[in-house]
């Protein structure tokens, strides 16, 4: 047994999603700086989002061929390319809007297949180090979560003191060094190298990956449903993250420096939602856990941004938001990898992490286009309200109730479930590899 492999990956994952966290604030402020645009804004998260639903529709087939290593290094290194471009181009007096659309949809289009490939080694990493699927799903949520805190943070200072272009600058170096940790660390780790049983790329296979991906999906009510509120909520996230924090930021909060310490706080408490999970979460139902964490971290923050313009009754919002967020998705990820069959666990995220970003494109577009028609307060209440019911669907619907079920009956009447016309390649979720909040 080996743990250097998986403390590998969770070193590559803090690094990059902070450089991540520097950019989800850098891009947004550096559009409102350059257009005074809320719409704008809009269409940037639009660009960069739909190509993630693209490669996440038709990533989880070609993972296992490439190899889970080198898709992870290669998406790293293409990032770093596109997203230090921004600032270049800008310096040297060239950028135009279509180039940081541009520039964006290409990350967006690879940054999702690196992101699955080092989730989906998860069970295999956490086996390899002798820890228990539940604990290391809780440590590479935590650390996720610590990054974003991290990340969030310096953005603000960076964005205040040396401008957005530098918040950019540092997260193209941020790639590159997740790049070297994966490329370097998972060489010779089975499950990261190109799989032999994937067989031939070819259209005829993707389309019998994808339909029996989808046909799993669509036998399993409680994955199905899971994947349909995690892309309603996600889509709200987007919104939120891309347009209406940023807008009531310049507008109420005093500046990018509010924003980032808002978002550092957010993820400092889901940090500590995530490592509380890990100790005790195990004890309590479920279902009961999921429902009340996702209406806390969801409604409550819209509603305070859209009645107060001061930071402090937001900052004890956020806070207690974090708390709720933390705790998602180690019950998530748990879940899903108790119902999906290892050997098909990339084509099975493939479908279900394209549908939880389904709707990621249309909420940040939504977002912008709605705060320049109706302004920021309604949007925010709207945006909400819509979350608040999206988020009580555990307590109604049947499905959720089979969530306690035992690990290996969920697994059998999973596989059971599967049309197998062709031999099973090796499988993917969310951003990840379970269907995952983007809550921030």
């Amino acid at each position: 047994m080996s743990r250097r492999p998986f403390a590998a990956v969770l070193a590559a994952n803090t690094i990059s999603i902070a450089g991540s966290s520097v950019t989800l604030i850098g891009v947004p402020w550096f559009v409102l700086q350059t257009t005074g645009s809320a719409g704008r804004a809009g269409v940037v998260a639009f660009c960069a989002t739909l190509p993630v639903v693209i490669a996440a529709l038709i990533g989880g087939p070609v993972i296992d061929r490439i190899g889970r290593r080198r898709v992870s290094a290669v998406s790293d290194l293409v990032c770093a390319a596109s997203v230090g471009s921004i600032p270049l181009l800008h310096y040297a007096g060239v950028l135009e809007f279509w180039m940081l659309c541009a520039l964006m949809a290409v990350g967006g289009l690879v940054h999702t297949p690196g992101l699955t490939a080092r989730a989906v080694l998860l069970p295999n990493l956490a086996e390899h180090a002798g820890t228990p699927l539940t604990r290391a799903a809780s440590l590479y949520d935590a650390v996720s979560r610590g990054a974003r805190m991290i990340g969030a943070a310096l953005a603000g200072v960076l964005i205040a003191f040396f401008g957005a272009e530098s918040a950019l600058l540092l997260d193209a170096a941020t790639f590159a060094v997740s790049a070297l940790l994966v490329g370097a660390f998972l060489r010779g780790v089975p499950a990261a190298e190109p799989q032999p049983a994937a067989g031939k790329i070819s259209l005829a296979g993707y389309r019998a990956e994808l339909a029996e991906g989808w046909t799993f999906l669509t036998r399993a009510p409680l994955l199905m449903g899971i994947t349909l509120m995690v892309m309603m909520t996600n889509g709200l996230d987007q919104g939120w993250s891309a347009v209406l924090l940023p807008v009531h930021g310049r507008e109420a909060l005093g500046g990018a420096t509010a924003v980032g310490l808002l978002v550092s706080l957010f993820g400092g408490f889901a940090l500590l939602g995530a490592l509380l999970y890990g100790v005790w979460g195990e004890r309590f139902p479920r279902r009961a856990v999921l429902t009340a964490a996702f209406v806390l971290c969801g409604a409550p923050r819209y509603a305070v941004a859209a009645l107060t313009d001061t930071p402090l009754p937001l900052a004890v919002t956020m806070a207690l938001s974090g708390l709720g967020a933390g705790m998602l998705n180690p019950i998530l990820t748990t879940v899903v990898y108790e119902r999906i069959p290892e050997e098909l666990r990339s084509r099975v995220s493939g479908v279900t992490t394209a549908g939880c970003e389904l709707t990621m494109p249309l909420g940040g577009l939504a977002a912008g286009l709605l705060v320049d028609g109706l302004g920021a307060t309604r949007t925010l209440l709207l945006f909400g309200g819509t979350y608040l019911l999206v988020t009580l669907s555990p307590l109604v619907f049947p499905a959720w109730r089979t969530m306690e079920r035992a690990a290996e009956n969920s697994v059998e009447s999973g596989s059971a479930e599967v049309s197998r016309t062709e031999p099973a390649p090796r499988g993917s979720a969310h951003a990840a590899p379970a269907p995952r909040p983007s809550a921030n």
